[in-house]
């Protein structure tokens, strides 16, 4: 029987670690609990190579470790398995996961995928490498909306795939687009990724998503710049688009009313108002059509009127009416001159006399103070009024502040950009515009919605996962996608998920106690420190040792696994876990890319024509794998890309 390249590579991997592992045992002088510890895990992945589930290997493994260094003790081993599993059912984070989850499924069975990529494709015809370009923004959208690599790299792939093969794009760059750019749903935010390692490590989930923004968006363009310098470099892999594939067909009654494809969109729908030059189209309908074409002037409009109102509002202080400032010139009271805490008579505390309980000194004073005041009308107190009387009065007619300079600078390029868009406004580009209207723009809002609730603090990431699922429940009302059917399935499917995720997160507490336990993370340490790295040398190991496991496993295995061993020496080199998570995050991207076990690769191929080969999916990955590791290194050179924002939000 011949066996196949993949499964050679994997039980070669398999066996060198192995090796490894029975090297460390006879080399060490004293078998202790720590070269236990590194054998479990050794075993771990070996287990989960070779196909058992890795969430129940984590848990036998660890509860059986455990037995062994509690010296058979079941009693301890089931208490601490116990202790592990509550410790992590009780972490509210994770309630966020299934609500993520659900909201990308519905988003996923509300149909817009092909709607949004027709209309970024029509968008973007005269960009070098259109369909390709398209194909990664579509991606990176609905990925981001979603978070389901698997689903977006299928329907991508036969969706997209068909449309670059026709237009004669080379086989592995067209793999590459929809491989690499399904893949970005695990980076940018609202991201289960995150989350999973924002638990995992102890690290905020909202700086997470906020520093994932940027260098997540970073990535993005830099697979659209590839693909546009290719294209325009040699053409011959990404062929411009023909006439044809870019005419855009009119509604009807636009074409009574006298519309062409590169006419001027404004002034033709206001003529066409006037009169009978409408020829018979309701004036409904036109003014439907014109209230589109004018969206972007009203929405302009509308953030100029509050960004004015937000820098010209005058900062105003609160006066709390009845304190005084403490050492002020206030008025002594009518008893000891000395103020302050007096010492009780000699002859102690004596009981109430006759007339009961007394008025404390100086109420006399502050009463006939008062006296007058009673029965004069507001405002005609007699004497200057102090600053503290003032105040309230003038605060319903303090001046606004004057308007910044960046302010009218930003209303000026709004203004210049607006009458540039409506010069070339065509039909052709208002039906593409309304086609982005209906697609593209949803899920922007609903993404910068959930994610701008979670990162400027009006939400916690498990309030902003409802509101993204209440919003995947509209965008599915508003497609007519949602029935019982739809929502029976994305339920189900949803329940899958979190309860894989949720039993990961169990087998990871109880194998990481395990390892701990057996003071493997000791021994891990102490070697690490042992061979004197900096602080670069350290990143530098660490992101390669991630690098090559993502090979063999997939992302949630990596974290939940190995997340607990490197974390703790982060201290050490004094490396931030939030920096450390944000480059963990872009190499992962590769152990969806990376072959043998490449998972996008396999989600494609699956859909792709027969003359479609695993190879050459593999060829046209490889170019994109290289530009994550570009990402990398320039995350690390300009660390601000991921820091400075969390930074700046959360000083």
């Amino acid at each position: 029987m011949k066996l196949r390249k993949e499964l050679w590579f994997g039980f070669t991997l398999m066996a060198i670690i192995v090796a490894g592992a029975l090297y460390m045992l006879l080399s060490a002088p004293v078998i202790t609990n720590g070269h236990i510890g590194l054998l479990m895990l050794s075993l771990v992945v070996v287990a989960i190579m070779l196909g058992f589930p890795t969430a129940f290997t984590l848990m036998g493994m660890g509860v059986l470790f455990t037995w062994l260094a509690y010296e058979r003790d079941w009693h301890r081993t089931l208490d601490l398995m116990v202790q592990a599993t509550y410790k992590t059912m009780a972490n509210d984070v994770l309630i966020s996961i299934p609500l993520f989850v659900f909201m990308g499924y519905l988003v996923e069975r509300a149909n817009l995928i092909e709607k949004l990529f027709k209309s970024l494709h029509l968008s973007l015809a005269r960009v070098p490498g259109s369909l390709a370009v398209a194909t990664l923004v579509t991606c990176a959208v609905f990925a981001t909306a979603t978070g389901i690599v698997g689903a977006v790299v299928t329907l991508m792939g036969l969706l997209a795939l068909p449309a670059m093969l026709r237009a004669g794009y080379s086989v592995p760059l067209s793999a590459g687009c929809i491989t690499a750019g399904g893949c970005l749903g695990i980076l940018i935010p609202p991201s289960v990724l995150l989350i999973v390692y924002g638990a995992t490590a102890g690290v905020s989930v909202v700086k997470l998503y906020a520093g994932a923004f940027f260098p997540g968006l970073m990535l993005a363009g830099l697979y659209i710049l590839y693909v546009i310098l290719l294209a325009k470099l040699k053409p011959s892999l990404a062929p411009p688009l023909t006439a044809e594939q870019r005419r855009v067909p009119l509604p009807e009654p636009l074409e009574h009313a006298g519309a062409e494809g590169q006419r001027r969109a404004l002034p033709a729908l206001l003529a066409a108002l006037k009169g009978r030059r409408n020829h018979g189209v309701p004036a409904g309908y036109l003014l439907r059509q014109l209230f589109v074409a004018l969206l972007p002037a009203l929405v302009f409009a509308a953030a100029a009127l509050w960004s004015y109102e937000r820098v010209t509002r005058p900062v105003t202080e609160e006066v709390i009416p009845g304190l005084q400032q403490m050492g002020g010139d206030a008025a002594e009271p009518a008893g000891d001159a000395d103020g302050g805490v007096a010492e009780p008579p000699a002859e102690g505390l004596q009981e109430p006399g006759a007339d009961g309980l007394a008025e404390p000194p100086g109420s006399e004073a502050s009463e006939a103070a008062a006296a007058p005041q009673a029965g004069q009308p507001s405002g005609a107190a007699t004497g200057p009024a102090g600053p503290a009387e003032a105040a309230p009065a003038g605060a319903g007619e303090a001046a606004r502040l004057q308007v910044p300079p960046g302010y009218w600078i930003g209303v000026a390029a709004g203004a210049v950009a607006l009458i540039a868009y409506y010069a070339l406004l065509s039909f052709t580009r208002l039906e593409i515009f309304k086609m982005l209207l209906s697609s593209f723009f949803p899920l922007v809002i609903l993404i910068m919605a959930v994610l701008g609730s979670i990162v400027f603090g009006l939400a916690t990431p498990t309030e902003a996962a409802a509101v993204g699922a209440f919003g995947g429940f509209l965008l599915a009302a508003a497609y007519r996608q949602l029935n019982f059917t739809v929502v029976k399935e994305s339920v189900f499917l949803t329940a899958k998920t979190s309860a894989m995720v949720c039993w990961l997160f169990v087998g990871s507490a109880i194998f990481s106690s395990a390892f701990a336990l057996l003071g493997g993370q000791e021994l891990v340490e102490r070697w690490v420190l042992g061979l004197n790295l900096t602080k670069l040398e350290f990143l530098v190991l660490s992101q390669v040792i991630i690098f090559i496991l993502g090979w063999p496993l997939e992302w949630t295995e990596i974290i939940v696994i190995f997340m607990p061993i490197f974390v703790p020496l982060l201290d050490n080199f004094g490396v931030d876990p939030l920096f450390f998570g944000l480059l963990v995050a872009l190499n992962l991207q590769t152990a969806f890319l990376s072959p043998p076990v490449a998972m996008a690769a396999f989600y494609l191929k699956g859909v792709s024509p027969p003359h479609v080969s695993l190879n050459q999916i593999f060829a046209g990955m490889l170019p994109f794998m290289g530009i994550q590791i570009l990402a990398i290194l320039l995350l690390y050179a300009f660390p601000g890309i991921g820091l400075w924002l969390p930074e700046l939000l959360y000083k």
